[in-house]
Formats: C-alpha cells, structure tokens, sequence
C-alpha cells in the first residue's frame, strides 16, 4: 500500500516536472531575448533550437535557428553568435476532418 502511494506520487510529482518545463516557447520567453544577446542566453532561455542553418567566411557567422513548439514557432537570426533578428509566430493546428 505505502509503495503504491510513494509510486502515485512520483508520478504525479514528474508530471508537474514536465508540465513546467514543457513549452519554453512563450510571449515572456520570447521578449527576454533582445538584440546583441548571444546564442548561448538563448538556448537557456528557449532550449535547444529544433533546427539551425548557417555558414561563415573570412571571421563573420551568420545563421538562423528555428524553435518550434505545439503551437508557436520562434525564429532568430544570428551575426557572429549574437541575435539581429527575431520573429514570434502562432502555428495553426489543422482540425481534423471527417
């Protein structure tokens, strides 16, 4: 009986872990991030990007990461590691059809 209580309670407990760090990807979140912040502020702001492309020639970088959630989308450009641009977006959820 006790065993079946502590094991309900973890699980509750690791449900609420996860509930509270699920969507990184907020308003608030996203209004932290400001130009000249470097990449490394923002993954601890957001988490790891779900995609990034980017290049670099004679010493200057330059890319764009995408973090995608359930239902928002942030994008930001980076020079040199350091956000030049950024966009907030709502991802449409398509309503099954039947």
């Amino acid at each position: 009986m006790i065993k079946s209580v502590i094991r309900l309670a973890s699980v509750v407990v690791l449900v609420g872990f996860l509930a509270a760090c699920g969507d990184k990807l907020t308003q608030e979140n996203f209004n932290k991030i400001s130009n000249g912040m470097p990449y490394a502020e923002v993954v601890k702001i957001l988490g790891e990007p779900k995609s990034s492309e980017g290049g670099g020639a004679f010493g200057i970088t330059a890319g764009t990461s995408i973090w995608k959630g359930e239902t928002h989308q942030i994008m930001i450009v980076f020079l040199n590691e350091k956000v030049t641009s950024k966009t907030f977006s709502e991802i449409e959820v398509a309503l099954p059809t039947k």
